[in-house]
This record gives structure tokens, C-alpha cells and sequence, in this order.
């Protein structure tokens, strides 16, 4: 099995480096440039995915934290719940801070200018 794996990987990567030599030469610079906007949105894509693991923990064990109190003392529920329904927005909050940030970085990046124009593709 790892000698069939072995040779078809030896396969792609000789048919890919074959696409890498016929690429022009003028390609390689928009590449280049072209990749900042792709780090972004992968750093988008991994702040989102911490900030949402992250606020999904926290209300999680804030809900059964409340539960658990709602469980021990009946009479209190009024006050767990209202307490844990201002900690839930506090911690939603997190995250909808990370998703304005990803769509900064996404959409309206304030060095996208400068890097455009150190590259050569601005208009």
C-alpha cells in the first residue's frame, strides 16, 4: 500500500512542477502580489474559527453553570438567568468583534493601497 502511495505522490509532483515551468514569466509578479490577499483571508478564516471555539466553550460552561445553580436553588432563577443572559452577550460579543475584524481584513484592509502599489498593481 505505501509503495502505490509513495509513486503516485512522485506523480503529482512531477506533473505539478511540468504546470510550474509553463507558467510566463509576467504571472509569477500578479502571484506575488495576489498573495497578501490570500494570508489575509486565511488569518480571517483562522481568527473567526478561534474566536467561535473559543465563545462556544465560554457559553457552554456558563450554561451549565447556570443550570447547575438553577438546580440548587429554585427560588434564584430569576437572577441566574439574567446574570448568565449578560455574560452570554458579553461573550458573543468576542466573537462578532473577530468577524468585524475578518471582514476589515477581507474587504476594506487599509495597507491593500500600499501593498498594491509596492507590487505594481494598482491602476
Amino acid at each position: 500500500m505505501s509503495r502505490k502511495v509513495g509513486f503516485f505522490t512522485t506523480l503529482l509532483v512531477l506533473g505539478l512542477t511540468t504546470l510550474a515551468m509553463a507558467a510566463d514569466a509576467g504571472s509569477a509578479e500578479k502571484v506575488e502580489g495576489l498573495r497578501f490577499f490570500m494570508y489575509s483571508a486565511v488569518a480571517a478564516g483562522f481568527g473567526i474559527a478561534i474566536a467561535a471555539f473559543g465563545t462556544g466553550l465560554g457559553q457552554g460552561m456558563a450554561i451549565k453553570s447556570s443550570v447547575e445553580g438553577v438546580a440548587r436553588n429554585p427560588e434564584a432563577s430569576g437572577k441566574i438567568t439574567v446574570t448568565m443572559m449578560i455574560g452570554l452577550a458579553m461573550i458573543e460579543s468576542l466573537c462578532i468583534y473577530a468577524l468585524v475584524i475578518a471582514l476589515i481584513l477581507i474587504y476594506a484592509n487599509p495597507v491593500s493601497k500600499l501593498i498594491q502599489g509596492f507590487v505594481g498593481l494598482a491602476h
